[in-house]
């Protein structure tokens, strides 16, 4: 949409990163119901912009599970507005912790 792109029509940096952070939690949601936090985005990579009015998808896939955590690696697609092609423009690896009712990790069964 307009308000999530800058002056060159491009999507901002943060909006994708807030998808991201998003569809993380997605991913990690499928360990366990819990309350789950990002404390930690290990790597991010812009490949290629987003344009107005592209799609956008995100693929997810856990990498690592731990006691409390789990890393999911992001990777976003654009489906471009002109044309149709569908290239990769964004990939990231994340790490949420679950957390119990007092805010501080908790156990989980993957």
């Amino acid at each position: 949409m307009p308000r999530d792109t800058n002056q060159y029509g491009t999507i901002f940096g943060g909006v994708i990163l807030s998808y991201i952070d998003q569809a993380g939690f997605v991913e990690a949601r499928s360990h366990g119901g819990h309350k789950w936090v990002t404390v930690a985005v290990d790597r991010v990579e812009f490949k290629q912009p987003v344009h107005l009015g592209d799609l956008i998808a995100c693929h997810t896939t856990t990498t690592r599970t731990g006691t409390t955590s789990v890393t999911v690696r992001v990777e976003v697609e654009a489906e471009r507005y002109e044309g149709g092609a569908i290239v990769p423009v964004t990939e990231a690896s994340i790490t949420l912790v679950s957390v119990g009712d007092d805010g501080r990790p908790a156990p989980f069964r993957a």
